[in-house]
């Protein structure tokens, strides 16, 4: 009787534990995170687009980490109908510089949660695609860098995926908890007119010595971290490859 008993729960608990390996089979590190249920994670969900003239990139500057250049691109924001969803995830935002960060997807959630905050990405429900942000993302940071007629013919615009990268755990240094991040790399399909022009443009953007807004570099300063006198954000990286060797820059506060 009791041997049958035990049978019976190690069949239950072999079958569990295949069915949460089978859910989460796409990001078992997470798993090994969500084992510390107490633990608060900062997870971050963003898309990047690679513009490359040879072997040099094309970055611009970021309006958060002064005299730094990273890739166009941003954070994924959500919609008003995921509320529900994400407070039952308990996911709260990181604290904002100002209001273009609001309803970023970008903030902390209990360990415990990060394999369903997961699945609910992989739903793409209540919240922009990685294309709609990367439209979006383009369209903000051109104009931040002055150069809003660029912005014209983006929403005829296609991308072609390069990779998917899952980021972390990592320790962020001087903080308490580990990092988490999302990272969807596009290229610029160059199937349009529109396209070509856009393309060609910004390399030319960033020739310019009196436009600070843009800059090229090679895959060895996206490496090295430095270009001339100014910074290149780590996750520059995944331009080039599905890791990073640096830690971030401390962003403004």
């Amino acid at each position: 009787m009791l041997e049958a008993i035990w049978t019976g729960l190690l069949v239950a608990l072999l079958s569990w534990l295949a069915a949460t390996l089978w859910r989460n089979r796409r990001r078992l590190s997470l798993l090994a995170v969500a084992l510390r249920p107490r633990r608060e994670v900062r997870v971050s969900v963003a898309s990047l687009l690679r513009i490359q003239d040879d072997d040099r990139h094309l970055l611009v500057h970021s309006p958060y980490r002064p005299d730094s250049y990273g890739p166009l691109g941003g954070v994924l924001k959500y919609h008003p109908t995921a509320r529900p969803d994400l407070d039952r995830l308990g996911f709260r935002e990181d604290g904002r510089v100002d209001q273009r960060m609001r309803s970023d997807l970008r903030g902390f959630l209990p360990a415990r949660a990060l394999p369903r905050f997961a699945r609910w990405l992989d739903a793409e429900r209540d919240r922009e695609t990685a294309l709609e942000a990367m439209r979006r993302e383009l369209a903000e940071e051109l104009t931040e860098i002055g150069h809003p007629e660029l912005t014209a013919d983006i929403a005829h615009l296609r991308f072609a995926h390069v990779r998917h990268v899952l980021e972390g755990p990592l320790k962020v240094p001087g903080r308490a908890f580990r990092q988490i991040r999302f990272f969807d790399v596009f290229d610029l399909h160059l199937d349009t007119p529109e396209a070509t022009a856009l393309r060609d443009a910004l390399p030319t953007l960033a020739a310019d010595p009196d436009d600070a807004g843009a800059v090229l570099v090679t895959s060895d300063d996206i490496l090295h971290g430095r270009h001339d006198r100014f910074y290149v954000g780590p996750h520059a990286a995944y331009l080039i490859g599905p890791h990073r060797v640096r830690a971030d820059l401390p962003p403004l506060r």
